[in-house]
């Protein structure tokens, strides 16, 4: 079972988090990727006004016509990944720069926050944890004056919840502005690491307990496989960490002064992440110190076992030589063995070899050496 885990860690870590890019001379601010299958667009469209909030789903071709409200503003959700012309539309319609573009062609990007003076493009990436592996989706968030949108690299929807949340509480978003929905998508994003890190919390545990039952050469393996894990999405969070306070000292027109505290509490829940992520890895580390000393116990264990055998078998190889010895039994003198011709000489002789063995047995209990 421990093999088979092992396993799905390790092809797990190698397709989990792949980073790609253009060839090596591609203009800045291409959007053509490379030919790969891609899972169809999901395409939600909310709309907020004075008259509340309208939701719907529009496919393709209204993705490329739709363009900014004319009174309040609207939130476009994309699930997948657009094409070339799908995105080029977004940016001609939205007025948005080619590179920020380019970015969410480009996946595997390093969560950031891009100030485009009039637009701010944050990059976030979204653990999953499923079938006991770690997947990393970029979510690409773009707001403006009237519109926030959304565009996440998976065939999850990772915003269902939210979509819900608004068509209760409409109003509450409506009066706050499409930054506070910014803070909410933002928030659900990174309150994703929770649960993964639980789930690597009760790994540790489990490992632990293994170790402390059995370790063998697999639980190197496991330990190792599990300070990848952590190292991974410690790579992930620090630079989100930073960006989120970019947030915090924003002074632009975007986001208003009272929607601080809102950012404020999004920056303590990465902060707490990665000092939760710090104190797993420090586990991890001392789980590796355990299997190091349950692998060396054992081996002295196994040490001493066979010096206590070794121990024992030196007098009675002595006395198994000693009558082993080729003296010539049928001369006169009475020095040449005379036991051997005794009638219980030879069970004498094995009375004498285990009345040492058990004595030497019980000299070794008495010392705890066994």
């Amino acid at each position: 079972m421990k093999a088979i885990l092992q396993r799905r860690l390790r092809n797990a870590v190698q397709r989990r988090h792949v980073k790609r890019y253009h060839p090596p001379g591609t203009p800045p601010g291409t959007l053509q990727r490379a030919v790969e299958e891609t899972p169809a667009l999901q395409c939600h469209l909310m709309s907020f006004d004075r008259h509340g909030c309208r939701k719907r789903v529009i496919d393709e071709d209204e993705l490329q016509a739709l363009t900014l409200p004319e009174e309040g503003f609207l939130w476009l959700d994309i699930t997948g990944i657009p094409g070339a012309v799908q995105l080029a539309a977004l940016g001609a319609n939205f007025e948005i720069h080619d590179l920020a573009l380019e970015d969410v062609v480009n996946q595997g990007q390093r969560p950031k926050l891009d100030d485009y003076n009039d637009r701010l493009f944050a990059i976030l990436t979204r653990p999953r944890w499923h079938n006991h592996e770690l997947h990393l989706d970029q979510v690409n968030l773009f707001l403006g004056g009237d519109f926030v949108i959304s565009i996440s690299s998976t065939t999850v929807d990772p915003f269902a919840a939210v979509r819900s949340r608004l068509q209760e509480h409409s109003s509450n978003f409506l009066s706050r502005g499409p930054a506070y929905l910014l803070h909410v998508l933002i928030d659900t994003t990174i309150d994703e690491y929770f649960p993964v890190l639980d789930a690597l919390g009760e790994k540790i545990e489990l490992t632990e307990l293994e170790l402390l039952d059995h370790s063998d050469r697999d639980s190197f393996a496991v330990i190792h496989a599990l300070k990848r894990e952590l190292m991974l999405l410690r790579g992930q969070l620090w630079p989100t960490r930073t960006a989120v306070k970019q947030l915090l000292q924003y002074e632009g027109p975007l986001i208003e002064s009272v929607l601080v505290p809102y950012f404020k509490d999004v920056y303590d829940h990465s902060v707490y992440l990665i000092d939760l992520i710090e104190s797993y890895r420090d586990m991890t580390a001392s789980l590796l110190d355990v299997c190091l000393s349950s692998v060396s116990y054992r081996l002295n264990d196994i040490m001493r076992v066979l010096t206590i055998i070794s121990t024992i078998f030196i007098p009675l190889t002595f006395i198994t030589g000693v009558y082993g010895m080729n003296f010539v039994t049928n001369t006169a003198s009475p020095w040449a063995m005379p036991e051997m011709h005794w009638y219980y000489g030879y069970p004498l002789v094995w009375l004498l070899i285990i009345t040492v063995a058990a004595g030497m047995l019980l000299f070794f209990r008495r010392k705890r050496w066994l």
